[in-house]
């Protein structure tokens, strides 16, 4: 598995309290990430860790809950994660696992050996979860799909294939659907802006009193305030 993250990634960290659960990933910001052990598997349940078997991408401050799962079917396929996302237990990403349903039959002939041949699986693409994504227990993540900044994806929700969310959403259901925005369409225009996601751990403590003010409870005018405060102090960096 061809495992990838940021650049101040230092080591894995077989001392944390939740080593026997995950494999932990120090930055030298103080951040860490969490991989759960047995993530990554094959069309046949096995552990693939440590195979030349795709691709996976994992930002700072991010992690899936025990349980999860990620299928690979080949290298052709890649998961990326980006920082801040807060992932429940037993998620499953299912990267591929299509057939051709086009031609006389769906069966992989292949798998019989004796110079039986079918055609190549269809390939979804990259899946993508971006910043600041909660995901419910349970989660089930078709491939193609990608999850725009700020959303949450509800307990049990299953996220069609080549799924397009749209940032600051609240999905549920199955299949996944949009209920509604956590901000306002301002709100989330400041938040994607402001983007605090790219700054510096120092930085997120100096303002950390902002991130405490629940937006939705103050006048809206506050909170304009409160964000483009913080889009100014962004830009001195």
């Amino acid at each position: 598995m061809n495992i990838t993250t940021e650049d101040n990634f230092l080591n894995i960290d077989a001392t944390h309290p939740w080593a026997n659960q995950f494999s932990i990933l120090r930055y030298a910001d103080s951040s860490t990430s969490s991989i759960p052990h047995g993530f990554f598997r094959n069309w046949l349940d096995e552990d693939i860790s440590n195979a030349n078997y795709g691709n996976f991408f994992i930002g700072r401050a991010s992690g899936c809950g025990v349980g999860s799962i990620v299928k690979y079917d080949s290298n052709q396929q890649s998961l990326r994660m980006g920082r801040f996302i807060s992932g429940g237990l037993r998620l499953k990403f299912l990267l591929n696992g299509q057939h051709e349903s086009d031609s006389i039959s769906m069966c992989m002939f292949s798998i019989f050996g004796n110079g039986f041949r079918n055609l190549p699986p269809p390939q979804y693409t990259d899946t993508i979860l971006k910043n600041d994504i909660w995901i419910g227990d349970e989660v089930l993540f078709l491939g193609g799909s990608t999850i725009e900044n700020g959303c949450v994806i509800g307990a049990r929700a299953v996220v069609p294939p080549n799924f397009k969310s749209e940032p600051y959403g609240v999905y549920v259901g199955s299949p996944a659907r949009l209920v509604k925005f956590r901000f306002s369409e301002k709100i989330r225009e400041l938040l994607l802006n402001l983007s605090w996601w790219d700054m510096p751990m120092d930085w997120i403590k100096d303002n950390n009193e902002s991130f405490l003010v629940k937006l939705q409870k103050i006048d809206e005018g506050n909170a304009i305030e409160l964000l483009t405060d913080l889009v100014r102090k962004r830009k001195y960096i």
